[in-house]
């Protein structure tokens, strides 16, 4: 290698950092020689490089990259070992592409060549790893992707590759890496070079916003579905005093992140069912799914406007929910413009006033049929409502966000910021809640970032891995285990499917037990997280005040093992 010379491995790397990649989260693997030599060539040069963060599992790598966008908006780079890297990580992708959230994810390809060539096979497992088509372990769930064929392509390459994943609707996209391509060596020059390609973002037409505008102030009986939220703090903002001034009903079915503030009085919780059944004009705000359409027969008048990076969610092979009027871009642009072209809108101010009103009476009611449930569940053992009604009060006022996995449900939560709760991708690859919050803690080392899951959750999550990578690289994560001993989602749906059926007459409903539970505590503590466990409600608050405490001011990752109801 010549002083103008570096390895493509290392390469890989520097057009990262100038593309604005700030970590590759990282799983190595006998494919990943030319990158370390290159990593150490590349230091010895003062090149700039992003921070490279070892995962020992892949699932966790993948968690992180996603929670680290959620709370950056700053995309990141994966890099696995191989088609059994790319296999482990398949999950995480899957997560990324129904929560659309860009990231690169690479994984070296075992060597094609078994001898003559630089960087050959030279073990049994460069036979055994070899794939027809490994790329297709991860099309389903990719935006693009393509396999390196020689060391000069990197810049160009990398260039189109983080371009894809950042153009609206945003998503993950592959590439794969052949040892011997990562061997071989380029010039240097240019790497430091910025991209030449910018990420596409769609905005509506103007024709449709005017028509949008004109059905939300014209509607007698308005909602508004919001799913995956406002897409930006100033969205969250400005939509907070939106549905107030245009008195507009809200429910956020089924919520991966809020659009409005729980105690708002325009939010009418969790249930759009009622609301949307009289509904005459219907806001649907980025939802993949915004009703269960066997509950709810929707007015043959009604009139749906359909709005996110991709209204439609044409890579969703069903969903045929009403479109009458689509708003595609990204969501915190179009919902500001959307709201300006409403305000210019003529309004009945005392109908309004009358339907404001009415709103804000079942969303008082809601509200407290929510704080009612809550208290009732402050038992030994306890519910999730109590433990999240309690989990709000202690993070009021602070920055904080919650990664939730079949953990605390965010209507008991009282939160009140646009990055407040992150609940689990509705593609259901579970052990997502952890990492996720591990990655935001990189992203934001000053906010306090919470991990509520269910014990079947945290199993998931691989926490040895989750542990050992929050000591390894001081992220204080408070990780809370909701411990009912069995996989209650599984048990919820057997009851929801048959609620008349015989197993909800069994003692133990099949296939959902997680008992003897083990001591999780333990778990955390080899990489010496403080932990406890809590059995008794009254408990609880002052181990919430203690774990808040530790993780910010001792920067000490923090485990509760907290046992609730199999009921909750």
């Amino acid at each position: 290698m010549t002083d103008s010379q570096i390895t493509a491995g290392a390469a890989i790397f520097g057009k990262l950092k100038a593309l604005g990649v700030e970590h590759v989260l990282v799983n190595s693997g006998t494919d990943f020689p030319p990158i370390v030599e290159g990593l150490v060539e590349a230091g010895r040069r003062a090149i700039s490089l992003p921070t490279p963060v070892i995962c020992p599992h892949e699932s966790v790598a993948l968690g992180m990259a996603h929670g680290y966008y959620q709370v950056s908006g700053k995309m990141a780079a994966v890099m696995l070992h191989t088609n059994v890297g790319l296999a482990n990580g398949a999950m995480g992708a899957i997560n990324a592409w129904c929560d659309q959230i860009p990231m690169l994810l690479m994984s070296g390809r075992t060597p094609v060549t078994e001898s003559r060539r630089f960087g050959a096979r030279t073990v049994p497992i460069g036979w055994g790893q070899e794939m027809y088509d490994q790329g297709a372990l991860v099309r389903e769930c990719t935006k693009w992707e393509y396999e390196l064929r020689f060391p000069d392509q990197v810049p160009e390459v990398l260039d189109r590759a983080c371009a894809i994943a950042q153009s609206v609707p945003k998503g993950p996209v592959y590439l794969c890496l052949p040892r011997e391509v990562l061997c071989e060596t380029l010039g240097a020059e240019g790497l430091d070079q910025p991209s030449r390609m910018v990420p596409v973002v769609p905005a509506p037409q103007p024709e449709a916003l005017e028509r949008a505008a004109q059905l939300l102030a014209g509607a007698k009986a308005p909602l508004i579905i919001a799913q995956r939220g406002a897409g930006s703090s100033e969205a969250f903002a400005a939509f907070d005093a939106f549905v107030t001034r245009h008195a507009l009903p809200v429910s956020q079915y089924w919520a991966n992140t809020p659009a409005l503030r729980l105690a708002h009085p325009m939010h009418i919780g969790a249930n759009p069912d009622a609301a949307l059944a009289a509904a005459d004009v219907v806001l649907v705000i980025d939802s993949l799914a915004p009703w269960w359409p066997d509950h709810v027969t929707l007015r043959p008048d009604v009139q749906v406007i359909q709005l996110g990076p991709d209204p439609l969610f044409s890579r969703t092979p069903i969903r045929n929910f009403p479109a009458h009027v689509t708003l595609p871009g990204e969501t915190g642009p179009t919902l500001m413009a959307l709201i300006e072209a409403v305000d210019r809108q003529p309004r009945d101010e005392p109908a309004l006033a009358a339907r404001r009103e009415a709103t804000a009476r079942i969303s008082a009611a809601n509200r407290a049929a929510l704080s009612a449930l809550a208290e009732r569940g402050n038992g030994s053992p306890m519910t999730k409502a109590y433990v999240a009604d309690c989990l709000g009060r202690a993070i009021k006022g602070r920055k904080a966000s919650v990664f939730h996995e079949l953990g605390c449900p965010l209507q008991h939560l009282d939160l009140e910021d646009h990055l407040s709760y992150f609940q689990e991708p509705h593609s259901g690859g579970l052990g997502w809640g952890l990492p996720a919050a591990l990655g935001a803690q990189l992203a934001d080392p000053d906010r306090l970032v919470i991990a509520t899951m269910g014990d079947g959750s945290y199993m998931f999550a691989n926490p040895t891995a989750c542990h050992q990578v929050a000591e390894a690289h001081d992220l204080p994560v408070v990780v809370l285990v909701l411990n009912n001993g069995e996989w209650g989602a599984v048990r919820q749906s057997v009851l929801g499917l048959y609620p008349q059926g015989v197993a909800k007459q069994a003692n133990e409903v099949p296939l959902t037990s997680l008992k003897p539970s083990p001591d999780f505590t333990l778990t955390a503590a080899a990489s010496r997280a403080w932990t406890q466990t809590v059995t008794d409600g009254a408990d609880l608050p002052a181990a919430l005040a203690k774990a808040i405490r530790i993780a910010t001011e001792d920067r000490r990752q923090v485990l509760l093992n907290i046992a609730i109801s199999p009921d909750a």
